[in-house]
């Protein structure tokens, strides 16, 4: 076990390292707290010593570029509606989605893993036994980890030390709460300031093992290491790098440009004063006066005088400034720039190129992600096989995450329109093979084109030698497909819409419905029978003949007619 100099040691060294150091700075810059809140204004007083000066303007506002482009990268890696951890076998995957894709406690802990490795350059999550006595995992701020490795030790074993100040507060003096793990157990001891370390009494077991545990309505103690240090590191890159490093001086940069501008607005409204031929008291009692009283006092007989000027602010030069560091934060940050979008008029095409920087950002921490989920994964189904008594593999469970982006809705209606069109096509060109097809091989393909499952409706279609297939063949040509974004449907028509949609159990697309429509028209019309119409009407939307018979308003027919 690690001595108690040895944990002060390896903590001490931790915390002074170049790593923690920036990743301390990366977290206060994700907090909005830049190094623009410290900046002060200097000049030399007239005896040419250095001093604050406190009357001038100084406006000290952080710009979080970091904050967003962080919060942006976890929203994206994580924007799929279906979760990310998959399985081909059902009980398996009802057995992960309790532990991760439906589990609130785990993505909201995952969040806080993306956001910190991120932010940091590295997080950590570590595995226990919650009420339930099931694996469940929480964050830990790598701020506060430290890992040891065994050859730095004297007893050559690895260890993990996790520790934090706890909010209680004695004497106003900081406490920490400090962990050591190592394969089989966990240590628990609380220093005050920077005293000596002392195990903490108000843990009841101390040390005690990974899992504490009770067996039905036994009030038996049971317990059980895991075998392994339980925390999982996940690094934002091999070098273990902050998102921040390569954008901090242009974001530092754009906080002093923006703050300048506005002291130099805000001191626009004072004016410099020129005194011509002062005889009176020192400069700075005149400059005092100048600041307080408003007035000041010369020597008229030499032909003194005052003079109020006025600076020009460089507005245009520093505009031209922010806009450049604003550019280069986005494009070496390799984020999104929202702003890019303008009104918003702009194609898909377009606003996915926008997307190009932030996916490539993206695919390499996925990979590093996927590493991650894998060793955590092994815990989760250690446990699953041995709850269920089953021997599921890593091989049974893969990931796949999804990135949903914006889109521009008039170029998502004309995709669609596209789409139901060549969808008629097809569906035109099935019919044209009626002749040398059977009925099943078409009404197999035409269920294909409009995503219908035929078993569902394979008992409601009508035997073969009811249908006049080379009149539907022939009927069907001549029905329009018209531009859905410009037609209206009225009352009548969204309840035959509705009524067909309920019959084939999915929504009918603009096509579907207009030449839906097209055909009742025409049957009214007279330029269709009453079987022609039903035939294409049953056989386009594969529904039962006495179901187009009954959109059609036509008494069904019996088995005896």
């Amino acid at each position: 076990m690690l001595k108690e100099s040895e944990i002060i040691q390896f903590m001490e060294e931790d915390t002074s390292s170049d790593k923690k150091r920036f990743a301390r700075v990366s977290q206060r810059y994700y907090e909005g707290e830049h190094d623009i809140r410290n900046y002060r204004l200097y000049y030399y007083n007239a005896d040419g010593q250095l001093v604050e000066d406190k009357t001038r303007s100084n406006i000290k506002i952080s710009h979080p570029f970091f904050t967003e482009l962080v919060d942006q990268e976890v929203q994206y890696m994580l924007s799929g509606k279906d979760g990310f951890v998959k399985s081909d076998i059902p009980e398996l995957q009802n057995e992960l989605d309790s532990y991760f894709n439906e589990n609130e406690d785990f993505t909201s802990e995952l969040y806080e893993v993306l956001t910190g490795a991120i932010t940091k350059g590295f997080e950590y999550m570590y595995a226990y036994k919650n009420s339930e006595d099931r694996i469940a995992f929480q964050c830990a701020d790598s701020l506060g980890v430290v890992e040891v490795r065994a050859k730095d030790t004297q007893d050559g074993c690895d260890y993990v030390i996790y520790w934090y100040v706890d909010r209680i507060v004695k004497d106003n003096k900081k406490i920490k709460r400090i962990q050591v793990w190592n394969k089989d157990q966990t240590y628990f001891y609380v220093q005050e300031e920077e005293g000596k370390l002392e195990l903490d009494t108000s843990v009841e077991i101390n040390p005690r093992p990974h899992t504490l545990y009770k067996k039905g309505d036994s009030d038996e103690l049971y317990y059980e290491g895991f075998g392994f240090i339980p925390f999982f590191r996940l690094d934002n890159c091999q070098k273990q790098f902050s998102g921040l490093k390569s954008i901090k001086e242009l974001i530092d940069d754009y906080d002093l440009m923006s703050c300048g501008l506005s002291n130099n607005l805000q001191d626009a409204s004072e004016y410099l004063v020129v005194v011509k031929g002062f005889q009176g008291d020192s400069l700075d009692e005149l400059v005092h006066n100048v600041k307080t009283k408003k007035h000041i006092g010369v020597d008229g007989d030499d032909g003194g005088d005052v003079e109020f000027k006025t600076v020009d602010v460089p507005y245009d030069a520093r505009k031209t400034k922010l806009e450049l560091d604003e550019k280069n934060i986005y494009r070496f940050g390799m984020g999104f720039n929202s702003a890019q979008l303008g009104d918003g008029n702009i194609t898909n095409i377009v606003i996915k190129s926008r997307y190009a920087l932030l996916d490539l950002k993206c695919n390499k921490l996925e990979i590093r992600l996927r590493q991650f989920l894998r060793k955590i994964l092994k815990v989760v189904l250690a446990e699953i096989n041995d709850l269920n008594d089953t021997d599921y593999q890593q091989k049974d469970v893969y990931f796949e995450f999804e990135r949903e982006v914006m889109t521009n809705a008039s170029d998502n209606a004309s995709i669609e329109k596209t789409d139901a069109e060549t969808e008629q096509v097809k569906i035109n060109t099935l019919l044209n093979l009626a002749s040398t097809l059977d009925q099943e091989t078409i009404v197999q393909n035409i269920c294909d084109v409009l995503d219908i499952n035929y078993e569902d409706i394979k008992s409601k279609l009508p035997v073969e030698d009811e249908i006049d297939l080379m009149s539907a063949q022939n009927d069907i040509k001549n029905v329009p497909i018209e531009d859905e974004s410009t037609t209206e449907l009225t009352g009548n028509d969204n309840q035959v819409k509705a009524e067909t949609e309920d019959e084939i159990g999915k929504p009918l697309n603009g096509a579907q419905t207009q030449s839906l429509l097209s055909i009742i028209a025409q049957y009214k019309q007279g330029q269709l029978t009453a079987n022609e119409a039903v035939s294409i009407i049953s056989l386009s939307l594969a529904i039962s003949e006495q179901k187009a018979r009954s959109l059609l308003h036509l008494p069904s027919v019996t088995s005896n007619e």
